[in-house]
């Protein structure tokens, strides 16, 4: 409880960096969404056993990025609305509807992540009869192989900067694409309504443009994962503390979060880095001095790139 506490009541001394780490989010013109469940027990309204969400948005200047975690028992679309507010340019998500609302009414340009639609197929190929040996492979696995070859497209453009990444995506994947949608329309009516496969290609064939949208610019990801990347320590940390007890501790827990994705997004070790804006927060009395604590304006980071 007195740990539980500590890390509670630093919830309200990191929030200006948090503040400040928001602003140079929002001021980006690319950012990533993603949101998982979490169990807090003492959310007013709420049952113990009822989701809540941990949210969280990754983005910002390509040397400057942030990944900042919120809790909020809803997931409704009024929560992107309210961290995204101010925000003007890509948006990167899974289908989730949720992100509809504020791509509409902000003017927010949507794309999709492949990384959800190839799992998809993936689910869909491991829940097929076990086939015998010299039969035909799944339409599932058929999808696989086509979508593996957009990640090998990526693999080999990735040192490349955005414009040739561009042009060469407009030259390699666009056929890949192409090829791709033609075999789901045939395909799709060849499948049960009712199976993973069909449910897979119907996914794809809806969330198309979205999913095609990184063609544009050299510089978005043909997936969502370095979202999920950076929620995915919560997720496992979750299996083991299970819950959280309070709201207020759930917001300190996005807090920390925040930092430590934030650290290792810049390239610091997220110890030294936590350790370093412990030392010298207490002493922050202007905006410059919190300034001062951003990931890459510490010295931690001159001393790497030293």
């Amino acid at each position: 409880t007195t740990l539980a506490n500590w890390i509670i009541r630093l919830d309200d001394v990191f929030k200006p960096l948090i503040n400040l780490l928001r602003e140079q989010q929002l001021n980006a013109d690319y950012l990533q969404a993603d949101e998982t469940r979490l169990q807090v027990l003492k959310e007013t309204g709420k049952s113990a056993q009822s989701d809540k969400w941990m949210w969280v948005i990754r983005g910002g200047p390509p040397d400057r990025p942030a990944v900042l975690f919120e809790y909020d028992p809803s997931r409704s679309e009024e929560v992107p609305l309210r961290l995204l507010d101010g925000f003007r340019g890509t948006l990167q998500t899974d289908g989730y509807a949720g992100y509809n609302r504020v791509c509409r009414e902000n003017g927010l340009t949507r794309i999709g992540c492949w990384d959800h639609a190839r799992r998809k197929f993936v689910e869909a190929s491991k829940a097929a009869p076990v086939k015998k040996k010299g039969t035909k492979v799944s339409k599932a696995d058929v999808a696989i192989g086509k979508i593996r070859k957009l990640y090998a497209i990526e693999k080999r453009i990735e040192t490349l900067p955005p414009e040739k990444k561009t042009r060469q995506r407009q030259q390699l994947a666009q056929p890949v694409l192409d090829d791709l949608k033609a075999w789901l329309e045939k395909n799709s009516t060849r499948v049960p309504r009712d199976s993973l496969t069909y449910k897979a290609m119907q996914y794809t064939l809806n969330q198309w443009e979205l999913l095609t949208g990184y063609l544009a610019d050299g510089r978005l990801h043909i997936s969502n994962a370095l979202a999920e990347n950076a929620i995915r320590p919560f997720a496992v940390g979750r299996r083991n503390w299970l819950f959280a007890d309070t709201p207020r501790g759930a917001k300190a827990s996005a807090t920390i979060y925040s930092l430590i994705e934030t650290a290792k997004a810049n390239g610091l070790e997220p110890f030294a880095y936590l350790y370093h804006v412990l030392r010298h927060i207490g002493g922050a009395s202007t905006v410059e001095d919190i300034e001062a604590l951003l990931p890459w304006k510490t010295p931690l980071k001159k001393m790497q790139e030293g």
